[in-house]
Order: structure tokens, then sequence, then C-alpha cells
């Protein structure tokens, strides 16, 4: 769980209330400040943290029963200063002189297995996002000097940006249906996608079934792990937070969601939507409640969706009675939105 330290010693006294009430409400995990009365005030949600010893290359934290270690990154044996507090200590701010992020990664690396926090002093939240995402781990937490309570806010919702698991229902097929040229959609993310995961993709708003993505060998031509065939450009594809988009909405550094076998997800950057005519076939599927899945894709062996386990299935080899992956949403949609209102489609 992604945290933040909230440092006060250098917010006006126009905004201090402000700020710590948003931290207050927020439940940020601990604030920093000189002013004792300002941390005795705290409720037993925030930790309090002051300074209490300064050396010359670093500075020592007070939480209480737990000590926290300040070290300035600015050349070799700085850093490894800071390697060994964050494998040494409960907790360890490591502050960075250069931009580049290879710093942090090598601390990071040096406390992969260690029990302590590493939290990293960030200039404003776009640092922040970056820094809690390093090496894929990210730092433990942050710690943030911020000019308002609307920072504060932001902060917040930056920390629970991740992205919930699915419950994946097996769907299965009751027709194929062979069509002639249409406008299909290749999603090519910045990521590597796992075998067994793709994206969520269908032509009606209350079911998806999974498309997978090109990591397994294909003849004549190479794998290509970042991309899914997805289907028709009039197709939704589930993303975070319940939204969905049309395929033909994705462009590049669009987000979207990658999803696997057992349902976990996490978010992904669109590198380039490729929007081509190709021939294209339907797949109707049911779930055992009998809720009707269609999907459009192109008419194709090397175009692909995932069935239970994570098997993978050929769309042209598929047949009445296949199973396949699927996600049932019981809401319909505008503007990619979720909401409670009559809609039928078919």
């Amino acid at each position: 769980m992604k945290f933040a330290w909230i440092d006060l010693r250098a917010v006006p006294q126009a905004q201090l209330e402000s700020i710590v009430d948003a931290a207050i409400h927020t439940r940020m995990q601990g604030v920093l400040c000189d002013d004792e009365s300002v941390l005795t005030a705290l409720p037993p949600t925030v930790t309090g943290v002051t300074t209490t010893v300064v050396t010359e290359e670093k500075e020592l934290y007070d939480l209480g029963a737990d000590t926290a270690a300040w070290v300035d990154v600015h050349d070799e044996p700085s850093l490894r200063l800071a390697c060994e507090a964050a494998v040494a200590l409960p907790f360890t701010v490591v502050r960075f002189a250069d931009p580049t992020k290879i710093p942090l990664e090598i601390v990071l690396a040096a406390a992969d297995r260690s029990a302590g926090k590493l939290i990293t002093v960030c200039a404003d939240l776009e640092e922040a996002a970056t820094v809690l995402e390093v090496l894929e781990r990210g730092s433990d937490g942050v710690l943030l000097a911020p000019s308002d309570a609307g920072e504060v806010f932001a902060l917040a919702r930056l920390l629970e940006a991740g992205t919930s698991p699915l419950e994946l229902t097996t769907l299965t097929v009751d027709r194929i249906e062979h069509h002639g040229l249409g406008d299909r959609v290749c999603v090519d993310t910045c990521t590597h996608f796992a075998e067994d995961e793709g994206i969520l993709v269908g032509s009606y708003s209350t079911g998806f079934i999974l498309c997978c993505s090109e990591t397994h060998p294909l003849p004549y031509m190479p794998t290509r792990p970042f991309r899914v065939n997805a289907g028709a450009l009039h197709s939704y594809v589930l993303g975070p937070e319940n939204r969905t988009n049309y395929l033909s909405e994705l462009r590049s550094g669009s987000t979207t969601l990658a999803v696997d076998a057992e349902g976990r997800t996490r978010p992904v950057t669109v590198g380039r939507a490729k929007l081509e005519s190709r021939p294209l076939l339907t797949i109707t599927a049911r779930s055992a409640d009998d809720i009707v899945v269609s999907l459009t894709v192109q008419d194709d062996w090397h175009v692909r969706v995932l069935g239970p386990g994570g098997k993978v299935h050929n769309v042209t080899e598929l047949r009445r009675g296949d199973e396949l992956l699927g996600y049932l949403a019981t809401d319909q949609r505008h503007v990619g939105f979720p909401i409670g209102e009559f809609c039928k489609e078919h």
C-alpha cells in the first residue's frame, strides 16, 4: 500500500490550517513539521514526524517508536548510505539531487527484500506519479510539500490509482457469423503482455470477451507482445475505473486495462491504435444466466481470444459450445460512464 508524508516546514502560515485539515481528511500517513503544537493536535490516524538529530550527511526523524533517516543523494558515497539505511531502518527518506531516476532504482533494488519503507522526496505531483512506478515496484511512499490543500487531495487520488481485480465469467459460444470488409483496430501498447493476458472488448456495454495479445507464436510473422488485435472500431473496450471507450477513440497516450485469465488487472498506456480494413466475423456467446455477449473481430486465424485457464482460441476455429472468458457488466453506458438507465442493445 503506497503512502505519503506531507512536509509542512515550508508551507506559508496562511495555508497551514487547510493543508493540515486536508492531510487528516485524506488519512495521509505522516506529517513532517517542526512545530510541536501542530503535531500534538494531530489525530492518532496521522503520524507526527519531527527532526531530532542533524549531521553533515543525514538527518534523523522521530516517529515515536520508529526512527527514519533522511539522506541527500548527490554522489556515490551518499548513494551507498541511502542503500544501507533503506536496508537497516524502518523508514528512509531520500532526496535525489539529479533528475535521473537511476539512483532511485539502485536504492529500490538494494532494499528489495528488506522490511523498511523507502520514502522519496518529490518536487511536485508529476514527479510523485513517476516515483511511485519506478522499477514497477516504485517507492513505498513520497514526501511532498504541497502549495495548497488541493494538492493534498490530488496526491490522495494518485495513491489510490491502482486497479481492482475483475470477476471473470465463462461464456459459451452460440454462433459464428462471417462478414465482408470492415474496419478493425489493433491496440499497440507500451507494455509486454503475459501469455494469458489481453483486453476486454465487446459490442455491448454489458458484456466483454477477453481478447488475447500477440504473445503466442504465429506462422509467417514474429510475435508482437505489445499488441492486441482487438476488434471492429465500434467496439467497447473496458478501461480503469469501470470506464469504457470505443476502440475508435483510443489514441497514443490513452490508458486501457490489461486483464489476465485470473481477473488480475493493470493499467497500460496505448502507444498506437492501428485501424485497417479487413474481413470480419462476429462471435456470439452466452453466460450461464443467458446474457448475450457479442464481439466482432478480424476474420483471420491469427486473431485469438482466451478461454478458462488461459486457453488460446483462434477465432476462425471457434465452434458452438466452446468456452471463452468474459466479463459481465450490469450498467449501461453514456460517453463511457456507467449509468442506470434503460438501454437495449442487439
